[in-house]
């Protein structure tokens, strides 16, 4: 009776065998993507599904026309409620969620890499744009404001109340560690469109267990690792998608 199960089986399991050796891998898709062909570097974020919470950051990088993958993989955190389509570089679907302001969900899409940020002073080997943030520094995420998603400050020669300012807002200086490092993704910023989501960034997650509110979030040493191999003559892009619409995307 094993035996004949076994008989089954086989045929089965040489079809499931061929049909992954036959999956295009991910270097594969990227090159079908048409990113510009001044990017050579991406960060590579996957999720399994649109509602998951664990991703996986691969960075990839283009050498002799073709993609190739850069260390290991990298555990992060998405948003609590998984992916929503966002706005950025791709064209952006009709069908399926879209990212708005508070629904908890991180963009997903192909992303440019904005400046990247900390408490303290750039840290040694940093070659992207970096700003030092303030008790005074500010990203505005209050719909009604003209200053919607981009970063405000509040002058010394004024009392430092914000609320004064906007309605919601997320402070740069937090007094968790989760902005310690981190990056602005160029998500809904060309145009801004009041209410598509705002203050996207790379950044330090919480904890391994715990998602952000739609951000990308991963450990304190692994964000430095990236944020340091990162070059602006190699106009890094963000990818982010669940792993199945890596494939579908287009410019």
């Amino acid at each position: 009776m094993k035996r004949f199960y076994l008989r089954q089986l086989l045929p089965l399991m040489m079809l499931v065998g061929l049909l992954s050796a036959c999956s295009p891998r991910p270097e594969q898709q990227l090159a079908e993507i048409n990113l510009p062909t001044t990017t050579t570097q991406v960060l590579l974020v996957t999720t399994p599904d649109w509602e998951a919470t664990e991703a996986t950051l691969q960075r990839m990088e283009k050498r002799a026309e073709a993609w190739h993958p850069v260390g290991d993989a990298i555990p992060v955190r998405v948003g609590r409620n998984g992916l929503g389509w966002g706005a950025g570089l791709h064209t952006n679907p009709s069908a399926g969620v879209q990212k708005q302001e508070g629904d908890g969900k991180a963009p997903a899409g192909v992303f440019r890499l904005g400046t990247a940020f900390g408490y303290d002073a750039a840290p040694q080997g940093l070659q992207m744009p970096y700003r030092p943030a303030t008790e005074r520094d500010y990203f505005v995420d209050a719909v009604d404001s003209a200053d919607y998603n981009q970063w405000r400050s509040v002058s010394a020669d004024q009392p430092n109340t914000p609320k004064q300012h906007w309605a919601s807002f997320e402070r740069m200086r937090r007094d968790d560690h989760q902005y310690e490092y981190g990056m602005v993704v160029e998500h809904n910023t060309q145009p801004v469109t009041p209410g598509r989501g705002s203050a996207i960034f790379l950044h330090v997650w919480l904890d391994p267990q715990t998602p952000t509110s739609g951000c990308t979030g991963m450990d304190r040493a692994h964000l430095l690792e990236v944020l340091r191999w990162l070059q602006p003559n190699a106009n890094p892009l963000l990818v982010q998608v669940p792993a199945a619409e890596l494939g579908r995307l287009s410019l």
